[in-house]
C-alpha cells in the first residue's frame, strides 16, 4: 500500500492549499519555487530535501532519473514521507511506513541511484553539515567524514582485511545501522506548514 494512504484528508487539503501558494497557483512545482522557502535556507541539506521532491523513485515505483516539476499529486507522494504515523496501525503497517521512510531517506544520499551510498557522496552530506558551522575548514571536515564512513563500514561490513574495499552502504546496511532510530516520529518538516522540525532548530 502507498504511504499517502496514511495521510488524513484535512492534511491533504492543507498540503493542496501549500501547493497552490509555493506554484503561484500553477498546476506544476518547480525547483525554484522550493528554494524559495525562507525556512529551508536554513537546512544544511536543503539540496537534498529539494531534490527528493523531483527524484522519480520518491513518487513512481521502478522509478528513475529525475523531473523538472511535479503535480501536485508527486507533492503530496512525497510529504506523506514526512508525516507521523497514526498510533492505532498495526505492527506490520508501522514497519511497512518504517522501511518506506528509510528508503526514501537512502534515496535522499544515494544521489546517482547506484544503490549504494559511496564514500562521496556520504562525505558530501557531512560536509555540508559541518560546513554550516563555520568553525571547521574544508579538510577537517574530509577527515570526519572518512572516519565517520570508516565507522559505518564496520557497523556494515564488521572486520575487514587491509586489502577489501568498502563501495558503500546498501540499503540493507543503512536499515542495518539505524535500526535504533525511531526515524516514524522524528521524521517531520516544517517549512512547508505541517508540524514539527526536520533538521531546522
Amino acid at each position: 500500500m502507498s504511504i499517502i494512504f496514511w495521510l488524513r484528508r484535512q492534511d491533504i487539503v492543507i498540503l493542496h492549499n501549500r501547493f497552490n501558494q509555493l506554484s503561484h497557483n500553477s498546476d506544476v512545482l518547480r525547483r525554484e519555487d522550493l528554494r524559495k522557502i525562507p525556512d529551508l535556507a536554513c537546512n544544511p541539506i536543503q539540496s537534498q530535501i529539494v531534490e527528493a521532491f523531483f527524484d522519480e523513485r520518491n513518487f513512481k515505483k521502478g522509478g528513475e532519473g529525475s523531473v523538472q516539476e511535479i503535480g501536485f499529486e508527486e507533492f503530496l507522494t512525497v510529504m506523506s514521507y514526512f508525516r507521523p504515523p497514526e498510533t492505532h496501525l498495526t505492527a506490520e503497517q508501522k514497519e511497512e511506513i518504517r522501511r518506506t521512510k528509510m528508503r526514501f531517506l537512502f534515496n535522499m544520499h544515494d544521489t546517482d541511484n547506484d544503490g549504494t551510498i559511496t564514500l562521496e557522496e556520504y562525505r558530501h552530506v557531512v560536509e555540508e553539515l559541518l560546513s554550516r558551522s563555520g568553525s571547521l575548514g574544508k579538510e577537517t571536515a574530509k577527515s570526519i567524514a572518512d572516519a565517520a564512513m570508516l565507522e559505518v563500514a564496520s557497523i556494515s561490513m564488521g572486520r575487514m582485511g587491509p586489502d577489501e574495499f568498502y563501495a558503500g552502504i546498501t540499503f540493507d546496511h543503512f536499515l542495518k545501522i539505524l535500526k535504533e532510530l525511531e526515524i516514524e516520529t522524528r521524521m517531520n518538516i516544517h517549512f512547508l506548514n505541517m508540524d514539527t522540525t526536520f533538521f531546522c532548530k
